[in-house]
């Protein structure tokens, strides 16, 4: 058991002894006061120093990013898409980045692309990771065509996640989208509640010493509506690989994409494409490459139910069947398109040419 004993005069000291005694002690709990007092401030000091470093550095980034934003204003709109904003602004101060481009404008070839409003979001701590969205409808004119369209939606969210300078996920996912022709009224051409898009990075086919990567891409729309072509209420998906990707996303539009593509030796694999409603069915695969002249190069198979019966309308003979196939006992179309060389063909029949991509 410990004995605590209170710190008062020994007995048998003198009077002066005893006050210089209770001054020395007093003295000594005045300098306990006074280290104290000097730690506090010491600490207030750092942190207010951190604090000044922070937000520093959160200015210093934040003037980089609109720098960046402001500079794509600049682009080509060919090689690299161009994109303006009528009004810009970063925020968020102090974790996070909140970029908002009002009344923005993106031209890539001859598309034309208006939007009312794009923002994009990142946590300071966590900058590989963003959040956007925009608001609609968007505005879309084609130069080369003179077509006139709009796309409108009530949610528009798209998630980008970057690992080691790869895309490891990008996601794009859309409520109640409606797509209309614009240049004579307003007529529907594609509606869904629901439609979403997804690119996933694939580790084990990710090349270090070529820097290059591949992707997995998805693609999905519920209850797809689309007047011009008699559907209605139909499911439709895309699965597919994109390989001879650059593997860090920041060299993307350095330089032209396609031919960089071609040299890599790219390959589109078209794992499926399927779509399905009560009465008709199809479905897609293949592998498609850019040969040495940009032309494509691969092979496309089609499987369909009761959609040659669809098109009928819209698709005059001998094309139905030169696209379709000719109808088996069970009334179901099998085919193969070639591309080679620039020409299309149904199995071994031309059919037609395609130009070159670069």
């Amino acid at each position: 058991m410990q004995v605590h004993y209170a710190r008062v005069p020994r007995a048998g000291l003198t009077a002066d002894e005893r006050r210089r005694q209770i001054r020395f002690w007093r003295g000594g709990l005045s300098d306990k006061k006074t280290v104290m007092k000097t730690r506090i401030i010491i600490l207030g000091a750092v942190v207010l120093l951190v604090i000044a470093a922070w937000a520093g550095g959160w200015y210093f980034f934040a003037g980089q990013i609109r720098q960046q934003v402001e500079a794509l204003a600049f682009a080509d709109g060919e090689t690299s898409p161009q994109l303006s904003c009528a009004e810009l602004s970063v925020s968020g101060f102090p974790f996070a980045f909140d970029v908002e481009c009002s009344g923005a404008s993106i031209v890539s070839g001859d598309l034309l692309v208006e939007i009312p409003g794009i923002r994009a979001s990142a946590l300071a701590y966590r900058p590989n990771h963003i959040l956007a969205s925009a608001l609609g409808p968007a505005r879309l004119a084609d130069a080369f065509t003179g077509q006139r369209s709009a796309v409108a939606w009530t949610g528009l969210e798209a998630s980008l996640r970057l690992e080691n300078g790869r895309i490891a996920r990008l996601s794009l996912v859309g409520r109640n989208v409606d797509w209309t022709d614009s240049l004579f009224g307003d007529a529907p051409i594609a509606g869904t509640p629901h439609v979403e898009a997804h690119l996933l990075d694939m580790p084990e086919a990710h090349d270090p010493d070529r820097h290059l990567a591949a992707l997995a891409v998805f693609l999905r729309a519920e209850a797809l509506e689309a007047p011009g072509l008699s559907i209605a209420g139909a499911d439709a998906e895309i699965e597919a690989e994109i390989t001879g990707l650059p593997d860090d996303v920041g060299a993307w539009g350095a330089v032209p994409f396609l031919p960089a593509w071609q040299q890599a030796g790219g390959v589109l694999r078209i794992v499926g494409i399927r779509a399905s409603d009560e009465t008709a069915r199809l479905d897609a695969s293949g592998e498609m490459a850019l040969d040495v002249q940009g032309y494509p190069a691969g092979t496309l198979n089609i499987q369909s139910t009761g959609v040659a019966e669809r098109i009928g309308p819209m698709i005059e003979e001998p094309w139905r069947t030169l696209v379709l196939g000719v109808p088996g006992a069970d009334g179901s179309h099998t085919n193969q398109i070639n591309f080679h060389g620039g020409a299309v063909s149904s199995g071994l029949v031309p059919i037609g040419t395609v130009p070159p991509l670069f």
